[in-house]
């Protein structure tokens, strides 16, 4: 069996109108069949944020909603809960304090039951905090900016299901190119992801990512890199010569092995949609007005009936 699908979203995934991300995460884990663990460890919120994902997995048709939440190392290893990761088929990690997530999860027998759902093709996925730890490598804390400077960010130990990459979300919004920019520079043969809110790049075996939701992925890829971060100083802005950048809209799919673009985005505005809408019934009263002439309307009206009849 292959590894389930891993969602990686940008935080503030939509929860009440079109909820494009979490749709999406619901069918992959099996809609009605569903049983998706939802782990809130990094939250400051506690049950307030479990009853939310509890409501709107429900609303969007999963049979069983698990609230799961380590909220130390010790619970971490507790056979009791890890035991509960042993049957579902999704395990949703929400956002918050990222080095929380991090410290309590990760080592741990917890962290290697999901894993090990992984594995056995269960949907792993998480928004915020959730998307970073999804990688070996994730983003503790760091400062915004669109100029990559020295220290801007600091690097803790993920769950390492996608390799050789770093996550970074809210990633438009928070404006956090330069720290993405930045990490790359220091790791060059690290694949920089950054992903929007209400966005998923979401990763299939063996390495294809797709772009799900609103906004967009950015890629950084530093292999050709040419950069001064072994020797900058402080908070000095780091120079980046060479890196190749893909910023990935709705629909696009990437290959994170060959990184290259495998297929092209194409959307349709809706606005255009609903022109082409009106065009097509103008079309069709127009096909009806040039049918009906020379003939009376009350014969036209009639052979439309006994058409509608027949067919």
């Amino acid at each position: 069996m292959n590894p389930g699908a891993l969602f990686a979203i940008g935080g503030a995934e939509a929860k009440l109108r079109r909820r494009q991300v979490l749709r999406a995460f619901v069918a992959e884990a099996g809609g009605a069949d569903a049983r998706i663990a939802v782990v809130p460890t990094a939250s400051s919120l506690g049950p307030e944020v479990v009853e939310v994902y509890q409501a709107v997995f429900a609303a969007l048709g999963a049979g069983e909603v698990v609230p799961l939440r380590p909220e130390s190392r010790a619970d971490a290893h507790s056979p009791a809960l890890v035991a509960q990761l042993a049957d579902v088929s999704a395990v949703f990690m929400t956002g918050g304090n990222q080095l929380k997530l991090s410290s309590y999860i990760t080592g741990t027998p917890f962290g290697d039951a999901i894993h090990a759902a992984h594995q056995r093709g269960a949907v792993v996925g998480g928004t915020s905090a959730g998307a970073s730890i999804l990688a070996d490598h994730m983003i503790a804390f760091g400062a915004g900016g669109s100029t990559p400077k020295q220290r801007m960010s600091q690097l803790s130990v993920g769950l390492g299901l996608i390799t050789g990459v770093v996550i970074d979300q809210h990633f438009e919004q928070r404006n956090r190119y330069g720290r993405l920019m930045s990490l790359v520079a220091q790791s060059p043969s690290l694949l920089g992801i950054g992903v929007d809110e209400d966005t998923a790049a979401v990763v299939r075996h063996p390495g294809r990512l797709e772009v799900v939701g609103r906004g967009a992925v950015t890629v950084v890829d530093g292999r050709t890199l040419i950069t001064n971060a072994h020797a900058a100083t402080r908070t000095a802005p780091l120079l980046m010569s060479g890196a190749v950048v893909h910023v990935l809209p709705a629909g696009s799919v990437f290959d994170l092995s060959s990184r290259t673009l495998v297929e092209q985005a194409i959307t349709v505005p809706d606005s255009e949609i609903a022109e082409v809408r009106a065009a097509e019934a103008d079309l069709r009263n127009l096909a009806r007005d040039i049918a009906a002439e020379g003939v009376s309307s009350s014969h036209y009206a009639r052979r439309l009936r006994r058409g509608s009849r027949s067919s």
